[in-house]
């Protein structure tokens, strides 16, 4: 009797949290465990507590207490006003085993944190200022809990394409800071493409002074007819310091840049600040004022001594700014027409035996993955680069089907998985018509939350460690603005934080339903952001929208 007497007790004082507890975590920890030690009483965050770290974890302390300060209005100046009220920060790899991994125990006088590096550390904070109020106190009561927390995926991202549209730097540290606090670890930055060049060039400077600029813009939908354009120049480019600032926030934050710069396709404004590049030198072009060049306009880099000497260069200046290991390099929808039409494309593949010009894309792709190679760096490209016959040292980042998936996994690639269904969020989040434009296709909340990025085919091969994350690609033709970027990413990007991170057995969209309710639809107001309102109404089951 005695010994169920302490199992019971022991039962009472460590319980699994039921589905109406208060702390609505997002994504939802692997594991978290209500304690009754000491009482019961919560861990009380005042102005007076303390957070003692690793002197290599500086920055991210004072991120972590300035984030405190700014969400609760609580000032953390350590003043030991109290015997003991601590914020503990521990390195632990004997505990910890996992990249990005970490622990958090509470009891009345300490939070502690346990963690074996600085991402551990950055997923943590995100969690303690779920575990906070989002309101300005003078104290905040957490409750006794153990959370054990780590990520499913080690790649886990989010992109954005400032091409079409071009953001402001502060817009650009608030999406980082976005992408913190739902504990993605990877910011996609798409710079270049046919309609600007949005990153500063020290060695080919018409880059910025012609290529960056467009003389118009498409009015409404790509497929309206007669299709209709304004008549205001539009551009811009990130500087060489705006850049180094926004790798230095992001870095502190946990998150890594990968730059884009995508070749040999997509390229109209290089070419246009260059046109000795092109297939046409004798051509003046003009950097692409619509949306959709592939196949219709000219848009190719031409296979030429002039144009390598330009990627090794402009990559070596990408090198510089951005310490990212990889490096992404485009490889898509590349016009192959242009290349047939060339008298002298078809003389360079001659001389260097290349069949055809699928194998001179792979050329292309090779020659600059080889190169980042030399630099100890890794080429990331999009499916296309699969087409030919190329290292499987090159990334693929997949944003086709699931066939495109397996078989870039079956050739031994590892693979990011970002499907145009259901995670391109400049898609449709809904059938309503009077919604606001987008592309077109319809990706709902539901959809995103569901999608398994290990296809089961992938699975059953025993290649399922070929999938190594994913990520939701953003562009932005139909986004004019800060607002309509938020409008089309919230709440989908809280979805696919929590479809990244959890294991998949743990999954359920209504009690994602209610933690979202709870946890994000608040910060999102907090954050000043907009959202689409109307997810729950959307779901897979609605008829996708037809514009």
């Amino acid at each position: 009797m005695r010994n169920i007497f302490i199992l019971c007790a022991l039962c009472f004082m460590i319980t699994r949290l039921p589905a109406q507890y208060p702390y609505a975590i997002i994504p939802e920890p692997a594991s978290m465990i209500k304690t009754r030690f000491d009482g019961g009483n919560p861990f009380i965050l005042r102005s007076s507590t303390r957070i003692k770290a690793p002197e290599k974890y500086a920055e991210q302390t004072t991120y972590f207490s300035e984030s405190i300060t700014t969400q609760t209005g609580i000032a953390l100046n350590g003043a030991l006003t109290l015997p003991r009220n601590f914020i503990i920060v521990t390195e632990a790899p004997e505990k910890i085993t996992m990249p990005e991994m970490y622990k958090i125990t509470t009891s009345q006088e300490i939070l502690r944190i346990e963690i074996r590096d600085k991402r551990g550390y950055i997923n943590a904070i995100q969690t303690v200022l779920q575990l906070l109020p989002l309101e300005k106190v003078s104290t905040a009561e957490i409750e006794t809990i153990e959370i054990t927390d780590y990520p499913r995926f080690s790649y886990r991202g989010m992109h954005l394409d400032v091409v079409r549209h071009i953001f402001p730097v502060n817009y650009i540290k608030k999406y980082i800071d976005y992408l913190t606090f739902h504990k993605f670890n990877t910011f996609h930055w798409h710079l270049t493409d046919d309609q600007g060049w949005r990153i500063e060039m020290k060695n080919y400077p018409k880059l910025n002074t012609i290529g960056s600029f467009r003389n118009a813009t498409l009015i409404g939908h790509f497929k309206d007819i007669p299709a209709k354009y304004d008549s205001t120049r539009y551009g811009g480019y990130y500087t060489r310091a705006e850049i180094a600032d926004i790798v230095a926030y992001a870095n502190v934050r946990g998150i890594t840049i990968i730059p884009e710069i995508d070749i040999p396709g997509h390229s109209r404004a290089a070419i246009a600040a260059y046109p000795e590049l092109s297939t046409n030198p004798d051509t003046t072009w003009q950097v692409a004022t619509t949306w959709g060049m592939y196949n219709r306009q000219n848009n190719v880099l031409a296979p030429k001594p002039a144009t390598f000497t330009f990627l090794e260069t402009v990559f070596s200046e990408l090198m510089e700014l951005f310490p990212s290991t990889y490096i992404h390099i485009g490889g898509d929808e590349c016009s192959k027409m242009w290349w047939k039409q060339d008298s002298k494309t078809q003389a360079f593949m001659r001389e260097n035996n290349i069949k055809d010009e699928t194998a001179l894309q792979t050329y292309f792709i090779e020659y600059i993955a080889n190169f980042l190679q030399k630099n100890n760096r890794i080429a990331i490209g999009w499916h296309e680069i699969n087409e030919g016959d190329i290292d499987t040292a090159t990334i693929v980042m997949n944003w086709g089907t699931e066939k495109q998936a397996i078989e870039a996994a079956k050739k031994g690639f590892r693979v990011i998985q970002t499907p145009g269904k259901p995670f391109y969020f400049d898609h449709y989040q809904s059938a309503d018509l009077s919604d606001s434009l987008a592309i077109h296709g319809y990706n709902s909340l539901e959809a995103v939350y569901n999608f398994e990025p290990i296809p089961n085919a992938i699975s059953m091969a025993g290649l399922g460690d070929k999938i190594v994350g994913g990520q939701a690609n953003v562009w932005t033709e139909y986004m004019g603005n800060e607002k309509k970027v938020d409008y089309m990413i919230f709440p989908r990007m809280t979805a696919l934080s929590e479809t990244l991170w959890i294991n998949p057995t743990k999954k359920s969209y209504t009690h994602f339903l209610k933690r979202l309710e709870k946890q994000m639809i608040p910060r999102y107001q907090f954050w000043n952001s907009s959202y689409f309102p109307k997810y729950k109404q959307w779901g897979i089951a609605q008829t996708p929208a037809n514009k």
